[in-house]
């Protein structure tokens, strides 16, 4: 990789992608605001790439900005994160750009990979990038360091791990996986019967327990049963005889079964589907992400293994109105493109990375439009509105929450839905804030 080509990046693998564990050095972080740790960002280039002799900065007009995920991997995949980048770039630029400026975007696959997830970050330093924004990797460990020695903000990621939530060059936009699990806890602590959680045995994935029960035991529910699996096992029968066994009670209250498990999840519930017969006394429950509309379509609507499933989000069900500006921008630039799917949560996590990134350029107006810049104007107080799909996103020291592990989680509002007539619509009206829960939780 020269760094020099135009369309998408994407690293070779030298790890073992799709591996249920991967040893990951632990990361001892320098010192930020030292003289020579932060560099300006930005580079000349046409659409989608790089040309040779650029310069940093924005004089040329251009904001060069990398938006990264796993793709073609035998265990999560994301590819509609990029793809929603890269349609978004196509749209701005042709209503005049981000204030008047082009927007280039570059793309890389981090492959499911801590190796290449460094490297993905190492090429955002290379090509002078004035932000990583709306990403997907569960390795912030390895690309959080490159990312900060180098002064580049990180926008909008998924939210996987916990260092998202302490790096201050990463601006969240929503709660991740804590708010995630910690909301669907409050919702089945008083729905559910026995709780059983089927999870990837991952690094990640050890965190998921800890978060569900906090929300579990804000209902006054007992902890659910951790139930393991191999992040790129290609059947889960196992898995799923034992979370049935395990949700069956003597309790009047239906238990539940909660599979976390991103791309994997439509598989386990082949399992489900098949051995569910025998335990008519269990429902289903998920999140956003592990579960959309795409996925209740496909595996039978109203007559599948859904109906009556709760499900916890970060945003509005994707039939509401506020999503209208997104869609018509997938319609208009990507249309035809099935790895656009606008009820996905990483497609829609970037679209409002973006939104921040958009307003963050407005508010700067003809100056300098850099890495410098925009981390100086999220950290100064930019108020940050999303036409209702989050509450206005601000992250000054003030705006920081009360929750020990995550410090830079500054939204901590979820959507309650649940699967009707195999439609997903909400369970309740409007958002809920777990933040109280979430600061009694210690992972």
């Amino acid at each position: 990789m020269t760094g020099r080509r135009r369309t998408s990046t994407s690293p070779t693998s030298s790890g073992t992608p799709g591996s249920t564990r991967k040893a990951v050095t632990p990361r001892v972080r320098a010192a930020l605001w030292t003289a020579g740790a932060l560099v300006a960002c930005g580079s000349i280039g046409a659409a989608y790439g790089v040309v040779p002799g650029t310069t940093g900065g924005s004089g040329d007009g251009t904001v060069t900005v990398m938006t990264w995920a796993p793709e073609k991997t035998s265990a999560t995949n994301k590819p509609g994160m990029p793809a929603m980048a890269r349609a978004y770039a196509r749209w701005v630029n042709a209503h005049g750009g981000l204030g008047g400026r082009r927007l280039d975007v570059l793309t890389c696959n981090d492959h499911n990979d801590y190796v290449d997830a460094a490297k993905c970050a190492r090429l955002a330093v290379k090509e002078n990038v004035a932000a990583v924004v709306g990403s997907y990797s569960q390795y912030a460990s390895s690309f959080l360091s490159p990312l900060e020695s180098a002064g580049i903000p990180y926008i909008g990621g998924y939210g996987l791990t916990d260092d998202e939530f302490k790096s201050v060059l990463s601006y969240p936009v929503n709660g991740g996986q804590p708010a995630l699990l910690a909301g669907l806890g409050e919702q089945l602590g008083k729905s559910c019967g026995p709780v059983a959680l089927v999870r990837p045995d991952t690094i990640a994935g050890d965190q998921l327990p800890l978060l569900l029960d906090s929300g579990l035991r804000a209902g006054g529910h007992d902890a659910a049963v951790d139930v393991r699996a191999a992040e790129d096992a290609t059947a889960f029968d196992e898995q799923a005889q034992e979370a049935l066994h395990r949700a069956t009670g003597d309790q009047r209250t239906k238990g539940c079964v909660l599979p976390a498990l991103d791309d994997r999840t439509g598989t386990f519930m082949d399992s489900f589907r098949r051995l569910s017969g025998d335990y008519p006394a269990v429902r289903t429950a998920s999140v956003l992400g592990s579960v959309d509309q795409s996925v209740i379509d496909a595996s039978g609507g109203s007559s599948g293994p859904y109906e009556g499933a709760y499900l916890t989000g970060w945003y509005p069900a994707a039939s509401d109105p506020r999503w209208d500006q997104m869609k018509k921008v997938i319609r208009e630039e990507a249309f035809g493109d099935n790895r656009i799917d606008p009820t996905d949560a990483g497609v829609q996590t970037t679209w409002i990375a973006y939104t921040v990134l958009q307003k963050v350029v407005a508010s700067l107006g003809d100056g300098e439009v850099s890495a410098r810049t925009i981390r100086t104007a999220l950290d100064n107080g930019l108020k940050v509105t999303t036409g209702g799909l989050t509450p206005p996103l601000r992250w000054r020291v003030q705006d920081l929450t009360a929750i020990i592990d995550y410090p830079r989680l500054i939204n901590s509002d979820v959507t309650f839905q649940i699967v009707r007539d195999g439609r997903l619509t909400a369970a309740r009206k409007g958002f809920v804030n777990v933040s109280k829960t979430l600061e009694n939780t210690s992972v």
